[in-house]
């Protein structure tokens, strides 16, 4: 089992991420300082370069901005959705308890490392492209460590890790992959063929591309759209930062 609550004679530091001035953020403050632990309120920015025992991030939303500022402590994930071992609102204070006290194990949530012509970001959950206006079917080809795996006409192609395989791509028809895999899903989205596979890949070395438009077609990570792709545009994907995500008994399962 491992502790965060550092030692003994010094009271741990807790950062606090998520919307500002929410009720729901004041109660998770209040929780944090019932515990004896300091409490952080600050920017994803901030909170990196304070290092502090952990986080605890509030919402999704929350945890992607951890993600995307470089925060490397473990967090502690409240109301955040399948895949990240999540805590439900409603026991978020028994939770921050848990884990100020060291009853916590760890799991680590492996990211993308995104490349795109000459910009580059991190995906925790997902990374799509997708016709920005319905029913515009494109050519999609998507290549693993050189080879090409497949190429398929749609209206997009999500690529997800296994933490973001509990959201989109399995509501596309694809599988739940176990965390710490190191492979990635791809499901191509609303495919024009009757009948079409998805495929689980190594996480590393992935080239994904539009190989023939018939409308804009735009790149979204997690959940913000990063820039419009054309047919000469590869988007590159490589095994990436890890997250560290703590887990209390109040935490939900893996699947």
């Amino acid at each position: 089992m491992d502790s965060v609550a550092g030692d003994e004679e010094q009271s741990p530091v807790v950062g606090v991420a998520g919307e500002s001035d929410t009720e729901r953020v004041a109660a998770v403050e209040a929780a944090v300082a019932d515990t004896g632990a300091t409490v952080l309120r600050e920017d994803p920015a901030t909170l990196a370069e304070a290092s502090p025992t952990f986080v605890v991030a509030v919402g999704e939303a929350a945890v992607l901005d951890l993600v995307r500022g470089g925060v490397d402590v473990p967090v502690l994930p409240i109301d955040a959705g399948a895949g990240l071992r999540s805590v439900p609102g409603k026991a978020y204070d028994e939770a921050i308890a848990a884990a100020v006290a060291g009853e916590t194990t760890t799991e680590s949530r492996r990211c993308f490392d995104v490349s795109v012509d000459g910009d580059s970001t991190v995906a925790l959950f997902d990374v799509m492209l997708v016709t920005a206006e319905p029913a515009r079917i494109s050519e999609y080809a998507v290549r693993s460590g050189g080879h090409l795996v497949s190429k398929f006409r749609a209206d997009g192609v999500v690529v997800a890790t296994p933490t973001g395989s509990h959201g989109y791509a399995k509501a596309a028809g694809g599988p739940t992959l176990e965390p710490g895999t190191g492979t990635g899903v791809v499901v191509p989205i609303s495919p024009f063929a009757i009948q079409s596979d998805h495929w689980i890949v190594d996480d590393d070395d992935l080239v994904l591309s539009v190989e023939r438009d018939e409308g804009a077609v735009l790149l979204r990570i997690d959940d913000r759209a990063f820039c419009e792709v054309g047919p000469d545009v590869t988007v590159s994907l490589s095994a990436g930062p890890s997250l560290t995500v703590l887990c209390t008994p109040a935490s939900a399962g893996r699947w």
